[in-house]
């Protein structure tokens, strides 16, 4: 039956970190994070009461209207990052400080804004409408790319290409929506309604329901260019040439919709290309991961840690899973964590080939963490096959007619 890999710590040798817990310095950036979050929540609660005669309930209901879609929301974001998943340490961080520092400090910037420069030189009306439509959108991206940029300066092994960008953009941007969507509801709590429309229903429906996804598309602009300096030499350019992408994307949305039903359409309408154009960008980054795999592993199949039918099953979602549902079966639940660990780092291996490649990785790193990688593969390996005599046939290798543990190659595959 499948058991532990002895001296190895999986999940640190996939994440290219020293064994062991995760860093003090990242778990005390999240901690300080959930700090300011929960300052931002004690002021909404204190400006509730205020506003509702000495009564917490506007925020306790705006709380859990800005909750209710979030679990869902990160369920979806997290669907498109199976093949090569983040860290999920990485993604909390993200979250929080989209939902703590951005949140807070972008409330003290742009009410100082309104108030000491936009307002008094243009009027109430004009200084809201410029400061939501140029202040804001320069203020709000810089604040939630921040950390996008922090991750390309310490922890640039984790960008691997566009997906990886609009996942840690996605979290930041779910967590500054969540947090910002709670002092629009205290505000449609408090005026129940306004020229007979009832402003709870229809602010939920606009903010909660119908664009959830707007301050991660958004923040995605940013991604992208961080997650493409990640991989390519000499392209600090993309960084600030993907954040000015996501202040114009947030300032035309924030402009148009102040406009009335025929802005909010347009707005809604290139929300919805941009979105669609983020989702065939995630697919082809996927197919760009497999044909890597095709095109850097085959190499060590002389070493008996890939075969043919191995390239098969990682070169899909569906197939990846069924080997882990195989392991399990045959093995235990340590065989299954085993598969999964020998999946990511044979996919981390091809990409840790093209980093070296584009010369982004000095020889030793990629020495080293090559050496890593093919050995948690092969102790992954040994842990999955380690089962009852005359087991079964893996799916993927029975239906090719080649033998996954032999190493005997099937028939010719191209990577899509």
């Amino acid at each position: 039956m499948g058991s532990p890999m002895p001296d190895i710590d999986p999940r640190a040798v996939i994440e290219g970190r020293p064994p062991g817990r995760p860093r003090v310095g990242l778990v005390l950036a999240i901690v300080a994070a959930i700090g300011c979050a929960i300052i931002v929540l004690v002021t909404d609660a204190a400006q509730s009461v205020d506003a509702a005669g000495h009564s917490v309930a506007p925020f306790l209901v705006a709380l859990s209207l800005a909750i209710l879609p979030v679990p869902f929301l990160v369920g979806c974001v997290l669907l498109l990052d199976r093949l090569e998943p983040e860290p999920r340490i990485n993604l909390l961080l993200a979250f929080a400080w989209g939902a703590g520092v951005a949140a807070l400090l972008a409330a003290v910037i742009n009410t100082a804004g309104l108030v000491y420069i936009t307002q008094p030189a243009l009027g109430n009306t004009t200084g809201e409408y410029v400061s939501a439509t140029l202040g804001a959108p320069v203020v709000e991206e810089s604040l939630k790319g921040l950390i996008l940029i922090i991750l390309l300066w310490r922890r640039r092994q984790e960008l691997d290409g566009p997906t990886d960008g609009i996942i840690y953009a996605a979290m930041v941007g779910l967590g500054f929506a969540m947090t910002e969507n709670i002092g629009y509801y205290i505000g449609a709590l408090v005026r129940p309604e306004v020229g007979g429309v009832r402003l709870l229903e229809v602010t939920f429906v606009l903010r909660g329901v119908l664009s959830p996804l707007a301050h991660p598309i958004f923040t995605s602009m940013t991604g992208l260019g961080v997650a493409y300096a990640a991989t390519h030499r000499d392209a600090r350019w993309a960084v600030p040439l993907g954040l000015l992408g996501a202040m114009l994307l947030h300032g035309t949305w924030n402009g148009l919709t102040a406009l009335g039903i025929d802005g909010l359409a347009l707005g809604y309408a290139i929300l919805g290309c941009v979105l669609a154009g983020l989702v065939g960008v995630v697919i082809a980054d996927r197919r760009r991961i497999v044909r890597l795999i095709w095109r850097f592993l085959p190499p060590y199949e002389p070493t008996g840690l890939v075969t043919e039918a191995d390239l098969r099953m990682l070169s899909t979602l569906r197939e990846r899973r069924s080997a882990r549902l195989w392991a399990r079966h045959t093995g235990g639940w340590a065989a299954g964590q085993a598969m999964e660990d020998y999946q990511l780092a044979a996919t981390e291996l091809a990409l840790v080939h093209l980093r070296a490649q584009r010369q982004i990785i000095a020889p030793g790193q990629f020495e080293q963490r090559r050496r890593d990688l093919l050995r948690l593969m092969a102790v992954a390996r040994s842990s999955f096959f380690r089962r009852q005599p005359e087991p079964p046939r893996p799916p993927w290798a029975a239906s090719s007619h080649s033998g996954f543990a032999a190493g005997r190659p099937g028939p010719a595959h191209r990577a899509p």
